[in-house]
């Protein structure tokens, strides 16, 4: 056996094709050079969120790769087929008699130096790939990867191993056609339509069944071994590589043997080969096994249910349920897990957010099903009145003791008549029960961790749940939420800077802005006077009996000068200055018919719903003291929305009901890096709140708005989902540009 292996060796190196192929070889790197080039510059001529939408470079093997196998499994059949074509094989079947033993002489020098040339090719394709790509490299793209990727990058190296490592399986696969078909031609004819008519073809199929033939083809497996997230899992795509040499080598042993009357290599050969296949059919999906069973709900939705307790102290008392919905996945991968999407408000309700904003989720469903809830303390889920929970009373800045003890009286009156519909529910609807709810959702889903994407307040319950169930979160991206475990201070300094730069925005636009009614005066000054006016008497709403103070106008002004609507025309800074001018000449129904139109109310309400939560997660003030303190510090530091920052913590004085989800620590140390997402007005939170967990990043949108990812912000999309899908997080100081009009 050794000195045939040796005379294969001599052939190998005497074969004056093998020269040719080697020249040859230039031609992959030129392929991903030249693909490269023209990505770039495409890319080069884009702008804002079509920079996003470009198809991953990756290694930058791309379309050099499936030329390089040809390479090597042309250099396999030529080992072969040249001996037909001189004459030789006769001669060296005399030499070495047994066919199957000078067939399996040429692997080992043909896997040496095939081994050696793959990986030099492979490395090169992506040195020169990545050398015509250079700092556009790291951009990240909508789908969460990056334009290309470095050897830094994690399993970078690993694949480039494993592809360079398949060479010697191509061209052994080459080697087994050749030796079955005997003709080079008609060897090379196979392997055109193996390598590259067939790929061809299944990524012209529709999706998801493109993508899922595609993955069976030789040039996709090494990656979904190297990478683990393809479509097969890395056992199924190793077994599936190997399968081509094994399956080719014995049809070529079974031709050989034939032809010698042999049949002992069909057996020995075949029955690997089979195995090996068959792996691919009978391997088990890695999907979770689900409890639940949905049924559809509207357009691509599915709907299901879960009994939870309302106490979760008493798991054996009564229940309610939780209604639960489903974006399924949808792309042609494996599916990772599920995202959780936790809601807003509080009192948001996630079924209507999936059934409304889910459009943008779309890319990140290619690998995960994305579930959310309508939680226990959703304001219209029926237990208690909405018309309760959906009002309030409205809400005065206390001047002494004696009229904060007056908001604590007319308070509790109010939380009363909602807690006497169901007490026993409205004294368990803090965000700790609903994390536990979540994680009996998990369980039903048959999940071991979650991924969650909690909005706003939502990010009070995604911490909650990572308090609780820290071994349980696989990944936590909160987007505009605020820091649960935050002193009152730190967050009234927070939200006070946000408001304050942005009012300062407001009539710096004021300036220069024609549709500004407050244009050619000083927007802050009349600001300040309307407001100081109002303090002393209040402006009449016409038509009512009411009236508002300057506290009213701090209350009502807030959401349109912190959210000034879409650039340029800013049309919620317009509303805003007109109602100024409107108020400054006596009549506040520019600021009182917009309250009304969203809370049915002329001033803004505290409203119950938020309450019954916010209360119960002890977001309110300790006392009268502490009231005083931050009120004095308020006045210091806003000298134009003093106050406002207290509005909800005045509707938690005199709450009838205890703290059930009292501000605590997070285990850091048990929990993943956190991703955040905030904008001029809410960044400072959502940064403090990330922050608690060592290693954790926050994107800043410098921009105005709020729940960047439902409002469908691609920049902050495709940070995200690069951070779900991969755990990868953005460097320090990533931020997000809002696109030019």
């Amino acid at each position: 056996m050794m000195a045939a292996v040796a005379a294969e060796w001599l052939k190998l190196r005497s074969l004056r094709s093998n020269l040719g192929l080697l020249a040859l070889s230039a031609l992959p790197v030129l392929l991903c050079a030249g693909i490269a080039y023209m990505v770039v510059r495409g890319f080069d001529r884009q702008t804002g969120d079509d920079l996003l939408r470009f198809e991953s470079l990756g290694t930058g093997l791309g379309t050099g790769l499936p030329v390089a196998y040809f390479l090597m499994a042309a250099a396999g059949t030529l080992s072969i087929t040249s001996e037909h074509a001189t004459g030789m094989i006769g001669t060296s079947l005399v030499a070495v008699p047994r066919r199957q033993v000078f067939l399996f002489a040429k692997i080992p020098a043909l896997a040496a130096v095939t081994l050696v040339i793959g990986q030099l090719l492979v490395f090169c394709m992506h040195v020169a790939t990545m050398a015509v790509v250079g700092e556009r490299a790291g951009h990240v793209l909508i789908d969460g990867r990056t334009l290309g990727l470095s050897l830094a990058d994690p399993g970078v190296t690993a694949e480039l191993l494993v592809a360079g490592a398949a060479m010697p399986l191509a061209a052994m696969t080459g080697l087994g056609l050749g030796a079955a078909i005997r003709s080079a031609a008609g060897t090379l004819v196979t392997l055109i339509v193996l390598m590259f008519v067939l790929p061809i073809v299944a990524q012209a199929l529709p999706s998801p069944m493109g993508p899922r033939i595609a993955s069976y083809m030789f040039e996709n497996l090494p990656a979904q071994i190297a990478s683990g997230d393809g479509v097969l899992a890395p056992p199924v795509a190793g077994a599936l590589l190997l399968a081509h040499p094994v399956a080719a080598l014995t049809a070529g042993a079974v031709a050989i043997a034939a032809r010698g009357r042999g049949v002992r290599p069909l057996l020995a050969g075949g029955l690997p080969a089979a195995l090996l296949a068959g792996t691919a059919v009978v391997a088990p999906g890695a999907a979770a096994s689900s409890a639940l069973s949905w049924r559809p709900c509207g357009e691509s939705l599915e709907c299901a249910s879960v009994q939870v307790p309302v106490d979760w102290s008493k798991q054996d008392g009564r229940t309610v349920t939780i209604q639960v919905a489903r974006l399924p996945a949808t792309g042609a991968h494996r599916v990772m897990g599920t995202v959780l999407a936790v809601p807003g408000g509080p009192g948001g309700d996630g079924v209507e957010d999936l059934r409304d904003k889910g459009g943008a989720f779309a890319t990140l469903r290619q690998r995960f099903h994305v579930v959310s809830l309508a939680p226990r303390n959703t304001t219209d889920l029926g237990v208690i009145p909405f018309d309760c929970l959906a009002t309030g009373p409205w809400i005065t800045l206390p001047a002494d003791r004696a009229a904060y003890d007056r908001v604590g009286a007319r308070n509790r009156k109010y939380a009363e008549e909602c807690r006497a519909a169901d007490p026993e529910y409205f004294d368990h609807l803090d965000s700790a029960s609903v994390a536990r709810d979540i994680d009996a959702i998990r369980a039903a889903l048959g999940e071991p961790r979650l991924s969650l994407v909690a909005t706003s307040y939502g990010g009070v319950v995604a911490t909650t749940y990572a308090r609780l169930f820290p071994d349980r979160v696989r990944a936590l991206y909160i987007d505009g939420s605020i820091d649960h475990q935050a002193d009152q201070e730190t967050r009234l300094r927070h939200r006070t800077a946000a408001v304050e730069q942005q009012f300062a925005r407001f009539v710096e636009w004021c300036k220069t802005a024609t549709a500004c009614a407050l244009n050619g005066r000083d927007a802050g000054a009349a600001w300040r006077g309307l407001v100081a006016a109002a303090d002393r008497s209040p402006v009449p709403v016409r038509g009512s009996d009411t009236a508002y103070s300057g506290f009213d106008f701090k209350v009502a002004a807030a959401p349109d000068v912190i959210s000034p609507g879409p650039a340029p025309d800013f049309p919620n800074w317009q509303r805003f200055a007109r109602s100024i001018d409107r108020a400054t000449a006596g009549d506040a129904s520019g600021f009182a018919d917009l309250v009304e139109q969203v809370t049915k109310s002329l001033k803004v309400p505290s409203f119950r719903g938020q309450n019954v939560t916010q209360c119960a997660d002890g977001l309110m003030f300790a006392d009268y003291g502490e009231f005083r303190r931050l009120k004095a510090l308020g006045e210091r530091l806003s000298p134009n929305f003093a106050g406002n920052e207290l509005w909800h913590r005045l509707g938690c004085v005199g709450w009838p009901t205890p703290v059930g989800n009292p501000p605590a620590p997070m285990p850091a140390d048990r929990l993943p890096p956190i991703l955040g997402a905030g904008t001029w007005t809410d960044h400072g939170d959502v940064a403090t709140a990330a922050a608690r967990v060592p290693g954790s990043a926050t994107i800043r949108y410098e921009g105005p708005g709020h729940a960047l990812y439902l409002s469908g912000n691609q920049c902050v999309i495709a940070h995200a989902n690069r951070y779900l899908t991969y755990l990868r997080l953005p460097p320090a100081g990533a931020a997000c540009e809002p696109l030019q009009p």
